[in-house]
């Protein structure tokens, strides 16, 4: 039987019984018909759980073929070689025995006399990676007969093999830039071929050698991820979306084909997954309302399952972007349970973030927060990294402060004023300055006087007004450093876009407390969000627009 044939009948065997029939059969056979057959042996007998059935190691024809290898290695085909020892491998077949010894003694004395083609060396390269781990350092060998092949010949197959091993030999890539810049270049014309194990492990490889210059290879690679999503197992999912976080891509099209997949394989999808994809969302500031109503439901069926640090990374997103779900009532009410049963589960920092994150959409954890606020509590913050800092500090002020003036029936105990923070942080919540620039012109504009409006104004409840206006028993307005007969003040909430969720005109958790808390402090809260005023062409229609929205009944205002 000539190979065509032989390998045209392996492949359509799907026992090892079948297999070992077909071999039987033959009286003479090449070393890569032998050797494809124990790859065809190892593909039907090995799941994920590992060898199936451990007979087949006894078989006597599996047997002669082993000793085969063993005694005859110097005389193999270098694919018969290396293909043998691969699917050794993956049968988990003894690393010590004399039969493997054998087989890698004359694969490293191939590659110490150069005679591997860039095919073989990935072959080796990922037998040494499975069976020695990145420790291995015939690696480095190997990277280095790469160095000298011809890069543009390369399959897809082996462009993936050689990021692998640089990943785990090199990390940062500062040894191997110039073979790495001459991979990335070949990559970038292959993208469109590669398939979704291959995108994933290319894009992770990218994030452990940081190639941040790598820019087209990248944005070529998240572009092609787009029609994968629906085929990646949850590993390289996970592989591909810390990529868009590490390297900072927005692809609005991914997002789309997220919202696709998520909603149908939720419960079906690992945790580790879902909080990446959560992750995900979080940090670009996506409000995926689909996505996010999915993870509801999952969260509401599978909680039980889920360790504290998911269960975080499952609901902290719906606070920072301000989003209750159609469920809501039921995803708080299995937190709320869940939290009762495992509080202890949870550490420190973990805890204040979840709990911090609820009060951001009026979610109060009353019956947890007299151990945030306990010495005990507190202490354990301190000892553990990153310590009471100011955005731990902050967080823990909101809090307090969400129970006093949300909570009022709350007994419980209070925060220490050591504990709290006179200021919030405003540099994620800073007005934008171009934005922020026009409407003080166009205040300007209207009030005829800089006298009558104060910009960024600290309150005595730990928040910066972006503007303040203040009004006496009559309307009209006063001079701004006036402190006698204010019966009103009025605070302009210069909302530009990072405020709000990302392509959305939903307030971001953090924003909408603060106007929620402002005017439970006696503030008049006038928003005046990007999208109502972007547009405006001139300053007197700005200044048309904020008498409307301020002053809509002409209060104290004449020329």
């Amino acid at each position: 039987m000539d190979e065509q044939l032989f390998f045209k009948t392996l492949n359509n065997l799907c026992t090892s019984k079948e297999i070992f029939y077909l071999l039987s059969s033959l009286e003479v056979m090449s070393d890569t018909m032998a050797s494809g057959a124990l790859q065809r042996i190892s593909e039907v007998e090995v799941d994920d759980n590992g060898l199936k059935n451990p007979g087949v190691l006894e078989n006597e024809v599996f047997r002669a073929l082993c000793f085969q290898f063993e005694f005859e290695s110097s005389k193999l085909s270098n694919t018969g070689l290396l293909n043998a020892l691969q699917a050794l491998i993956k049968l988990r077949i003894d690393p010590q025995s004399t039969l493997m010894a054998n087989l890698l003694s004359e694969s490293e004395e191939r590659l110490g006399k150069g005679q591997l083609t860039a095919e073989n060396l990935c072959a080796l390269g990922e037998s040494l990676l499975e069976l020695e781990g990145p420790s291995c350092a015939t690696l480095e060998q190997i990277v280095n007969h790469m160095q000298e092949k011809d890069i543009e010949r390369w399959s897809p197959r082996e462009i993936v093999m050689v990021y692998k091993i640089l990943q785990v030999t090199v990390r940062e890539g500062k040894q191997c830039q110039n073979l790495l810049n001459r991979l990335n270049n070949v990559t970038l014309h292959t993208v469109s071929q590669l398939s979704p194990n291959f995108t994933s492990v290319i894009l992770n490889s990218l994030v452990v050698l940081r190639q941040t210059r790598a820019v087209p290879l990248v944005a070529a690679l998240c572009k092609h991820s787009v029609k994968h999503v629906p085929y990646f197992t949850d590993h390289e999912l996970v592989n591909v979306l810390e990529a868009f976080l590490y390297f900072g891509q927005k692809v609005q099209i991914f997002t789309e084909s997220l919202e696709r997949h998520v909603p149908k394989s939720i419960f079906s999808m690992h945790p580790e997954t879902v909080s990446k994809v959560m992750q995900y969302c979080c940090k670009k500031m996506i409000l995926s309302k689909p996505i996010f109503d999915a993870v509801a439901e999952g969260f509401i069926s599978n909680a039980d399952r889920l360790t504290a640090d998911q269960i975080a990374a499952y609901i902290i997103p719906f606070g920072t972007l301000n989003y209750l779900p159609p469920s809501a009532s039921s995803l708080f009410r299995k937190l709320e349970t869940v939290l009762h049963t495992r509080l202890r589960h949870f550490q420190p920092h973990i805890l204040l973030n979840l709990l911090h994150s609820c009060v951001l959409i009026q979610r109060y954890p009353i019956n947890f927060l007299p151990k945030i606020f306990s010495p005990y509590f507190l202490q354990k913050l301190q000892a553990q990294p990153p310590g009471l800092n100011r955005d731990v500090m902050f967080q823990l002020t909101q809090l307090f402060l969400t129970v006093t003036l949300e909570c009022p029936f709350y007994e419980g105990p209070k925060l220490l004023s050591k504990y709290q923070v006179k200021a919030f942080p405003t540099l994620h919540s800073s007005p934008d300055f171009h934005l922020f620039k026009r409407v003080k012109t166009g205040l300007l504009h209207l009030l005829k006087k800089r006298i009558y409006f104060a910009s960024e104004v600290s309150t005595p409840y730990f928040y910066v007004v972006d503007i303040e206006i203040k009004l006496d028993e009559e309307g009209f307005v006063l001079p701004a450093a006036q402190l006698e007969e204010v019966h009103r003040r009025i605070a302009l909430c210069v909302d530009g876009r990072n405020r709000f969720c990302a392509h959305s005109h939903n307030l971001l958790g953090q924003e909408a407390i603060k106007q929620r808390h402002l005017q439970l402090l006696g503030y008049e809260v006038v928003q005046i969000p990007f999208f109502e005023i972007e547009n405006l062409q001139n300053t007197r229609k700005m200044a048309d627009y904020l008498h409307k929205k301020i002053f809509p009944c002409t209060y104290g205002l004449s020329d």
